[in-house]
C-alpha cells in the first residue's frame, strides 16, 4: 500500500489506491489500545473510557452510522465530528450521543448532511477532552458509477485462530465497503467448537461458557471486538452486516434453534431478543431487519434476514429415515418426503413481508436503471447435492455419526434431494419465488452467501431460465470440509462436488480467507483471497481465484 501524508485530502473513490491513508498514519492512532487488544483475552480487562475503538456502517448517499464505546461511572454525553481531513479543520457533520450502561456503554449516531461518494474521517470526544481513535468511512455514490468494490467476510470463530482475513483487507486497502454475511461471533463455550484440541492457545474465549444471558452475549462481543485486526477493519471501512445463526444459536429459525434447549436455557424468545439487542448494541447497524443500499446507477445491495425474521423450522433427513428397515424403505421414505414436506409451497425462509419487500425492491432497482441487484444474505442459494461416492470412500474411517449422515446424504442425492436442509436447498418453494421475482424484474442477480466455511461459484437457474450467479465466501477462521472429510484430498472433493452439481462451476473446500467483489457497468468480478493460515497472525496470502460474470449474461464466464 502506498504511504503518503495521512492528513492529505480524502482520495477520489475512483482511485482505489486510497493513498493518503497509511498504516502509520491512520492505524497508528489506535496505539496503545491496539497493543492491549493483542494480549490474550483471559489476561485482559477492557477498562474505562474508549475501550473498543470506532466503527461505521449503514452508508447511504448523504449519511452514515457511527459507533463507539465509552465506559464511565455514569451516562456520558459524547461529541462526534465528521471531516474530510484527519486534522478536522473542516467539519462536515457534528452532534452528540449518549453512552450509558443500559446499552453496555455502546453509542451510535447518524451523521447526516454529507456529500455522496466521499471518504470521511470521524471521531468522538468525551467531556474533559479525551478523544477516540479516528475512523475512516465513506458515503455511497449517486448518479453514474464506474467502479465499486466490496470486501466480503463470513464465519469468524475466535477460538480457531487469528482474523487474518480482516488484517489483509485493511492492509490491502483496496475496497470501498465491508460486507459481513454473518457468524460474526459464535455462541459455543470453550472446548465445544473448537474442541480443546482444535483451539488456538492464544485465543482464550470469554466467557468460557455457552452464551445465553445478556451479560454473556455482551462479554462475547467485547472479546471479539477487542481483536486488533477486527478493530482495524472497522476503523478503516464502513460495514453492512447481517446476522446468521451463531449470533443467536446454531441452526436458528424463527421459533427455535438446534443449539437451544428451553428446559435448561429458558424460553427461545428471550434468548433471541437478547441476541438481537446485543448485536445491535455492539455492531454499526440499524435496527431494521432488512434494508437496501443504492450504489448510484451501478447496483442495489439488498441486506436480507434468512434466519430469524420469517424462517420455518429446518427439515431433517434423519427424521425422514427413522424406522426405515432396509434401503428400499429408506428410498421410498425419501421420495415421499421430496414430493411432500420438502416441496411444500407454504414454507418460508424470508417470511411473506420480507419476500414482498424484496420483489418490489428488485423491480424498483431495475426500473431506475441499476445494473446489478446484489443479495447480501447468509446461506447458499445454489443447488448442492452430495456425491454418492463420498460415502463409499469413507468406509469405517469416520466416527459413526458422521458416516451415517454421509450415507443419508448419498441416498438423498439419489432421489434429487440436497445436502444441506439449512440452506435455500431446504426451502425450494421460497427460492423459486425469489427467482421468479428476479426474472419478472429483469434483474442481474448477484447473490453473496456465507455460512458453509467453503468457497463456491454457482450459476443459478429457474426451470431452465438463467437467473444470475452466486458466490459463497470461505470462512474467516471456521474450518471447512477439510476438517472432517480428511480422507478425501480437497481437490478431489471439489471436483466431485462440481461433477455432481450442474449449477456449481467451481469450489474450494480447504482454505480460509475472504473475497472481494468488484462491480462495473460491464462486469462483476469476484476474487477469492486465501490466507496462508489462521494459527499465527499474518497478512500473507496463499493464493487467489477469480470468477466473473458479464452484465446481462447471468452466467459465469467459462
Amino acid at each position: 500500500m502506498t504511504t503518503n501524508d495521512a492528513a492529505a485530502p480524502a482520495p477520489s473513490p475512483a482511485s482505489y489506491s486510497l493513498a493518503n491513508v497509511s498504516r502509520r498514519g491512520l492505524f497508528a492512532l489506535a496505539g496503545a489500545a491496539s497493543a492491549l487488544a493483542a494480549t490474550p483475552a483471559g489476561a485482559r480487562t477492557w477498562g474505562s473510557g474508549f475501550t473498543h475503538s470506532v466503527a461505521s456502517g449503514e452508508p447511504q448517499g448523504t449519511s452514515v452510522l457511527l459507533w463507539t464505546r465509552f465506559v464511565a461511572d455514569a451516562e456520558t454525553v459524547l461529541e462526534w465530528e465528521v471531516s474530510d481531513t484527519t486534522d478536522f479543520a473542516r467539519i462536515a457533520s457534528a452532534g452528540t450521543v449518549t453512552a450509558s450502561a443500559s446499552r453496555d456503554w455502546c453509542a451510535k449516531a447518524i451523521a447526516n448532511g454529507l456529500e455522496p461518494d466521499r471518504w470521511y474521517y470521524y471521531r468522538f470526544t468525551a467531556p474533559g477532552g479525551t478523544v477516540s481513535d479516528i475512523g475512516r468511512t465513506r458515503t455511497l455514490p449517486e448518479g453514474g458509477v464506474q467502479k465499486f468494490r466490496l470486501a466480503v467476510f463470513s464465519c469468524s470463530n475466535f477460538g480457531f485462530g487469528w482474523f487474518n482475513s480482516y488484517a489483509h483487507a485493511a492492509e490491502a486497502n483496496d475496497c470501498d465497503l465491508a460486507v459481513h454475511l454473518g457468524d460474526y461471533i459464535y455462541e459455543y463455550g470453550a472446548g465445544n467448537y473448537p474442541s480443546a484440541a482444535q483451539a488456538d492457545p492464544g485465543r482464550d474465549l470469554e466467557p468460557d461458557n455457552e452464551i445465553v444471558t445478556l451479560a454473556d452475549y455482551r462479554t462475547r462481543y467485547a472479546t471479539y471486538r477487542a481483536d486488533p485486526d477486527l478493530r482495524r477493519l472497522h476503523q478503516s471501512l464502513p460495514m453492512i452486516a447481517v446476522w446468521d445463526d451463531h449470533e443467536s444459536a446454531n441452526d436458528s429459525w424463527t421459533d427455535g434453534a438446534q443449539n437451544h434447549q428451553p428446559d435448561s436455557e429458558g424460553p427461545w424468545d428471550v434468548r433471541k431478543a437478547i441476541a438481537k439487542r446485543v448485536y445491535r448494541e455492539w455492531m454499526p447497524v440499524s435496527d431494521e431487519p432488512y434494508a437496501a443500499y443504492d450504489i448510484g446507477d451501478l447496483a442495489t445491495i439488498f441486506r436480507l434476514d434468512t434466519r430469524l425474521e420469517g424462517r420455518n423450522e429446518q427439515l431433517d433427513l434423519g427424521t425422514v429415515l427413522e424406522g426405515a428397515s432396509d434401503p428400499e424403505a429408506a428410498l421410498a421414505a425419501l421420495v415421499k418426503f421430496r414430493e411432500g414436506d420438502w416441496a411444500d409451497p407454504s414454507r418460508q425462509l424470508l417470511g411473506e413481508a420480507q419476500e414482498q419487500w424484496l420483489a418490489e425492491g428488485l423491480a424498483a432497482s431495475t426500473a431506475r436503471g441499476a445494473t446489478w441487484q446484489v443479495l447480501a444474505q447468509q446461506v447458499l442459494m445454489g443447488n448442492l447435492r452430495s456425491p454418492a461416492a463420498l460415502a463409499e470412500q469413507a468406509g469405517g474411517s469416520l466416527p459413526d455419526f458422521i458416516r451415517q449422515r454421509m450415507m443419508a446424504a448419498a441416498m438423498a442425492s439419489r432421489v434429487g434431494l440436497p445436502l444441506n436442509m439449512d440452506a435455500w436447498d431446504g426451502y425450494p418453494a421460497a427460492r423459486e419465488r425469489v427467482f421468479k421475482a428476479a426474472l419478472e424484474a429483469d434483474a442481474n442477480l448477484l447473490v453473496l452467501a456465507g455460512d458453509t466455511h467453503n468457497a463456491w461459484a454457482f450459476d443459478l437457474d429457474h426451470a431452465g431460465a438463467k437467473v444470475g450467479v452466486e458466490v459463497g465466501v470461505q470462512g474467516t477462521t471456521s474450518p471447512g470440509f477439510e476438517s472432517y472429510l480428511s480422507f478425501v484430498p480437497p481437490a478431489d472433493l471439489a471436483n466431485a462436488l462440481v461433477a455432481e452439481n450442474a449449477q456449481l462451476q467451481w469450489a474450494d473446500t480447504a482454505q480460509r480467507g475472504y473475497m472481494t467483489v468488484e462491480l462495473t457497468p460491464a462486469r462483476a468480478t469476484t476474487e477469492f483471497r486465501f490466507v496462508e493460515g489462521v494459527r499465527q497472525r499474518s497478512t500473507r496470502l496463499a493464493g487467489t481465484k477469480r470468477v466473473s460474470v458479464g452484465a446481462g449474461a447471468r452466467t459465469l464466464d467459462a
